[in-house]
């Protein structure tokens, strides 16, 4: 036994070996999963290229190699929605994709001695997403989204593109579509739309439609949906039986259309999420190994499982698999295809084999993990929040093998919220959060009432609620964490990014539990995020607030702009110059604010980013400029350092 005795170091400032170029360069974003290839054995994925200014490559696991399919500089990403997502179909040899630098659809013939990208669709205005193959009449079936000048809102609908290019509408005059799925004989097309101001996790409509013999819809019909129900992800079972997943009974099911096309019935009625919020195209919680088995994940209370679901009797038997979230998931006759994490295997894409035992490795998000005592393994706990309510969240200790804190000491608290709202923290590895943990600081990361995972009545919560429920469950769980001895009540942080930037400022405007707070890219004048959002989300505050003009006054309630005067709190600010979410002068509104009022501010714009950070320098630059921030601030900076940021009224 060793008898070694550790340094003691101040929570805060503990050496690391994670920097924060290490994070930059080792998380690759991986999505968009999708199998095909030749002889339909092959397996894609689109990976993060942070080094390359953020570029979606797509990748393939092509018998026992991977190789990279898409060459500088294409960037396989749509920006339908401004959230983008279903950006590429693979038919055979043949795949087609989005390119992000023209929104143009390409064709990559992957048998050519050299695979170059050729553009389909002509230069203009629209953007394609949720690309379908129509191989019966040789042309891809997308939701496309048409945009005019910078005053109207763009046109969605979802068109068939022929291999000439040309576009032809299918279906038109509902405010949003997706899921455009093809029947397996190619003789009908199921789909989803919704209108203002509902969001797709609120009231989606699933319809059902013949082709006609020129390639257009016949009688289009509902087949389930209001705008009180949410159907996700449509999909056709081998022998043609239309399935689909719905919130009908307060948790995201599974469904199916009955033979006779008029009844629907549930396959495993059961209190878990079998679909995730459609901020994304393309997502996928379920495929068909053959007409009689379903393969299937689901969340129970913020944990993914795996199964395989038998709807003739509606048996669940489980698959066992090493993880916690399931991101992904496809299926083939042969095997599984997901990917998936949990809190010490960091994102990675996994093949589980239906023939043998075990899970194959195909792609890591992280090549190179620090050492498993360096993690910090996060419990998830519940606790007691305010109007009887009980929250969720994820709690990080702080962890580091080489040193040990000072005796009777708490480490200071990093609070995070999450975007969304409407969303969903997971335990999945990420090297972020143990930027923070391996230097002194605890994270709780927080599933505060609004979010996924548990369910319809849990998600309804923050109806009408925005920038309350969601506040009341942040500083509810650092209360939790000081009572339980785990922080320390004079070194709490809250941070979050985008709708979580808005709780992190609530949280500081009216509340006093914080000590200090970082927003990227978040909202703080809720009247401007109407006036300058883009069309998905220009509605969202009608369900998250109330519906204006009436509501005015209660905007400019919950609006952290309208009351800085109540705002003392140290904090730091993150914006990318390129976003189209948040735009930019609602953190520059805050900090002229906060600077004005002599409260010492930190101010970090970025070129060519937009909502969401994806350049390697730009991950550096900010996580480093936080943790800078937040030792200062604490005392806990070495003066010999230098600053990575400037910190306007700063007094010492």
């Amino acid at each position: 036994m060793s008898n070694t005795i550790l340094p003691v170091v101040p929570y805060g400032v503990w050496p690391s070996t994670i920097s924060a170029a290490q994070v930059a360069a080792g998380a690759t974003p991986l999505s968009g999963l999708m199998l095909g290839g030749a002889d339909g054995c092959d397996i894609f994925w689109l990976a993060g290229k942070a080094a390359q200014g953020g570029r979606n490559a797509l990748l393939r696991y092509h018998g026992v190699q991977e190789e990279e399919v898409t060459p500088m500089p294409y960037n396989v990403r749509s920006r339908v929605h401004e959230y983008g997502g279903g950006a590429y179909a693979v038919d055979g040899a043949t795949v087609y994709f989005s390119h992000f630098a023209d929104n143009r659809l390409y064709r990559l013939d992957l048998t050519a001695d050299v695979p170059a990208p050729q553009v389909i669709t002509a230069a203009g205005q629209q953007r394609f997403a949720d690309l379908a193959i129509d191989r019966q009449r040789g042309r891809l079936i997308a939701v496309r989204e048409l945009h005019g000048d910078q005053h109207s809102q763009p046109h969605n609908s979802i068109c068939a593109i022929a291999a000439d290019g040309s576009e032809q509408v299918l279906v038109q005059g509902a405010d949003f579509y997706s899921s455009p799925r093809i029947a397996p004989d190619g003789s009908a097309l199921a789909w989803l739309s919704w209108d203002h101001p509902a969001m797709p996790w609120q009231g989606t409509t699933l319809w059902l439609a013949t082709f006609a013999a020129d390639g257009t819809l016949d009688a289009p019909r509902r087949i389930a949906g209001s705008r009180e129900e949410s159907i996700c992800q449509p999909e056709w079972s081998p022998d043609g039986l239309l399935h689909f997943v719905s919130d009908r009974s307060g948790w995201w099911n599974l469904y199916r259309l009955c033979r006779d096309g008029q009844r629907t019935e549930g396959l495993c009625p059961m209190e878990a999420e079998f679909a995730t919020p459609h901020w994304t195209f393309g997502n996928s919680m379920y495929g068909f190994r053959s007409a009689s088995e379903i393969i299937c994940t689901y969340i129970d209370k913020g944990v993914s499982h795996l199964a395989r679901l038998l709807p003739a009797s509606g048996k669940l038997e489980p698959i066992a698999h090493p993880y916690a979230e399931i991101r992904e998931l496809r299926v083939a006759a042969g095997y599984i295809a997901m990917l998936a994490g949990s809190p010490t295997i960091a994102l990675e894409l996994a093949r589980i084999d239906f023939s043998e035992e075990g899970v194959e490795i195909l792609a890591q998000s992280i090549a190179q993990l620090p050492d498993e005592a360096c993690l910090s393994v996060p419990a998830s706990i519940s606790y007691p929040s305010a109007g009887g309510r009980t929250a969720h969240a994820f709690f990080y200790p702080p962890c580091n093998p080489a040193v040990q804190a000072p005796e009777g000491s708490q480490p200071p608290v990093i609070v995070i919220s999450h975007g969304g709202p409407t969303g969903m923290t997971v335990n999945t590895l990420k090297l972020v959060t143990q930027y923070w943990t391996s230097r002194g600081f605890g994270v709780l990361d927080v599933n505060y009432g609004g979010s996924t995972g548990f369910g319809r009545a849990y998600r309804d919560l923050l109806k009408g609620q925005w920038g309350v429920i969601d506040v009341e469950d942040c500083v509810a769980g650092a209360q939790a964490l000081v009572a339980r001895g785990l922080a320390d009540q004079q070194r709490l942080i809250i941070r979050g990014s985008s709708a979580g930037g808005l709780t992190t400022l609530c949280a500081l405007t009216f509340h006093d539990t914080f000590k200090l707070g970082a927003s990227y890219y978040g909202v703080s004048d809720l009247a401007g995020l109407d006036a300058d959002s883009h069309k998905f989300e220009s509605h969202y505050n009608e369900y998250l607030i109330a519906p204006q003009p009436a509501a005015a006054e209660l905007y400019k309630a919950r609006s952290p702009i309208h009351h800085t005067d109540k705002l003392s709190c140290p904090m730091i600010f993150f914006q990318g110059l390129d976003d189209k979410v948040v735009p930019p002068q609602q953190s520059a509104m805050m900090v002229q604010a906060l600077k004005a009022r002599g409260v010492p501010v930190a101010y970090v714009e970025l070129e060519g980013e937009g909502h969401g950070f994806r350049k390697a320098d730009t991950i550096i630059r900010t996580l480093e400029a936080e943790l800078y921030f937040y030792q200062r601030m604490f005392g806990l900076h070495d003066a010999s350092a230098g600053a990575p940021v400037q910190i306007a009224n700063l007094t010492d």
